[in-house]
């Protein structure tokens, strides 16, 4: 497969899949750690109209997905990429990181969160994605053969 398509693949893929792992633990959040009562977290205006009465405890599942979602969707780009892996692993943190700023405007969420999701969850996984790629993939440190 030609290195720009499987690049382009990377990208596609680790985003999709880093997507996932995001959307499965925020849809998991509210079964493992129960909303404040008469909250729907599926609703804007209700987390708007009572954001006041979630808890730390509340905030822990909406971090994970983050940095989750990135981490494996940047591991994943690592793998699959042809050539400058590391790159498409941070293109992967920089897409979910957008996501994260995006979403702080829409989503009310208290300032602390809002710092320690987007300076903590985005980029250092994908850093850490690199990390751990390297050592699945140790010849990664260079391109694949055209």
């Amino acid at each position: 497969m030609p290195i720009l398509l499987r690049n382009i693949l990377a990208v596609i893929v680790g985003f999709v899949v880093g997507s996932f792992v995001n959307m499965g633990l925020i849809l998991l959040s509210p079964h493992v750690i129960p909303p404040p009562a008469g909250v729907d977290v599926s609703n804007v205006e209700s987390m708007k109209a009572s954001i006041h009465l979630f808890e730390p405890k509340h905030f822990l599942f909406p971090f994970l997905a983050h940095a989750l979602g990135a981490g494996v969707g940047a591991l994943v780009a690592y793998l699959v990429a042809g050539s400058r892996r590391a790159v498409f692993a941070y293109v992967i943190g920089v897409l979910f990181l957008a996501g994260g700023i995006a979403a702080s405007k829409m989503i009310p969420a208290p300032t602390w969160f809002i710092v320690l999701d987007l300076v903590g969850a985005y980029l250092p996984m994908a850093w850490l994605a690199t990390r751990v790629g390297a050592r699945l993939k140790p010849s990664a440190a260079q391109p694949n053969p055209a």
